[in-house]
């Protein structure tokens, strides 16, 4: 029995005992014709989004990414704008309403007092002071990408006044527009690194696979001593050896180039163990008796075999190097201050007297979280799409 229309997997699966006849397949239906022609990737598709928790992480993780290359025109502000006025100020609260008259989006302003006891600033909203909040606006200055000055803004605080959304740190720097901007680092750190994981992986997996032999065992003696050390305290001693001297653009090259080098063992394990079956299928053998180089044979025939597991291999790595990056810039061993990612700003809560009088310094958790968990759940439905028989 078979479904009609609907998605072209959605169907019961049997064996026809009647002999093959040639002509019966004029009788197919349209759905069981577009199932049958359909390629590999077609197919990955229809089953990737039959993976709700999948496709959603994949697109929250697309308004992630989208939103990297606008950070200026997002953020109210720029990274490491300060307001001396406002040191350790709380999140202010978007109201619509004033005194039960529709007003629009806007803030109350800020009163500022000195605690004798606790020698800390408090602030208290004043509720006479309507700040409206303006969007597609001109704020303060910024260079977009380090090469075209502007100053537009999605939104912006009203004039004179002030919008912290998330509140501000210890230089009253506003901590939403430091994840905004940190996004853009600890985002495409994990990017950057993968892709270096992958071209080792494939390099030293796949000859490792090809020629077997010394070759192969030479492979894995590497492998398995880099898999022993432990990988925090590796990572810390690499990024300690980085030059102190060094700008924060080499700085964050050298974190992404050691988070690559490291992560790629477990790629080229995988890799390995796929061309090893991989080699012995008869169209590899035929390549290779007419003369295909190794190379070619390794890129053209056995790669594509299993190419969208690399996919889905990756997608389970870049959480791992974001997290990587989180940790060394939060001991202070990654990258600093003028340069901003979510573990610079987390760097700032180290101090557990410090959370607990200023709760929303730990702001930059959410976003990690969240990131994370949808490149898993993306990885999963990845893998699971790609695996032959599900």
């Amino acid at each position: 029995m078979t479904v009609q229309g609907g998605d072209p997997l959605d169907r019961d699966h049997y064996v026809n005992p009647e002999p093959f006849n040639p002509a019966s397949a004029e009788t197919l239906t349209p759905e069981q014709e577009r199932y049958y022609q359909a390629s590999q990737w077609t197919i990955m598709w229809w089953k990737f989004r039959r993976h709700k928790l999948a496709v959603w992480s994949g697109a929250i993780l697309i308004l992630f990414y989208l939103a990297v290359p606008f950070a200026e025109q997002i953020a109210p502000y720029t990274a490491n704008e300060r307001s001396n006025d406002h040191l350790y100020s709380p999140p202010q609260a978007v109201h619509m309403f004033h005194e039960g008259r529709f007003v629009g989006p806007f803030v109350y302003g800020l009163e500022a007092s000195v605690d004798l006891e606790t020698v800390r600033w408090v602030f208290t909203e004043d509720r006479t002071d309507i700040q409206p909040i303006r969007f597609f606006c001109f704020g303060s200055q910024y260079t977009f990408w380090g090469l075209v000055d502007g100053s537009f803004r999605l939104f912006c605080p009203a004039e004179g006044g002030t919008l912290f959304l998330l509140g501000t740190d210890r230089l009253g720097r506003d901590v939403f527009s430091g994840l905004v901007y940190g996004a853009r680092l600890s985002l495409t750190v994990g990017l950057v690194g993968v892709t270096i994981s992958i071209v080792l992986g494939l390099f030293f997996g796949g000859i490792a696979g090809f020629f077997g032999g010394i070759i192969d065992s030479l492979v894995q003696r590497v492998i398995e001593i880099l898999r022993s050390l432990p990988e925090l305290p590796l990572w810390m001693a690499l990024s300690a050896a980085l030059p102190v001297t060094w700008s924060p653009v080499w700085i964050y090259l050298g974190i992404t180039v050691i988070l690559g080098l490291l992560d790629w063992p477990g790629l080229a394990r995988a890799v390995r163990s796929k061309l090893l079956a991989l080699r012995e299928e008869e169209y590899a053998r035929a390549a290779t008796l007419m003369g295909a180089t190794p190379s070619r044979v390794i890129r053209k025939h056995l790669l594509p075999g299993f190419t969208s597991h690399i996919i889905a291999s990756a997608s389970l790595s870049i959480p791992a190097m974001i997290l990587g990056e989180t940790a060394l810039s939060y001991l202070n061993l990654g990258l600093r201050r003028p340069a901003v990612s979510w573990g610079v700003l987390l760097n700032e809560a180290q101090d557990i007297s410090v959370i607990v009088v200023y709760p929303w310094l730990m702001a930059p958790v959410v976003p990690i979280v969240i990131v994370v968990l949808a490149f898993n759940f993306l990885g999963d439905g990845l893998r699971d799409a790609a695996d032959p028989y599900k």
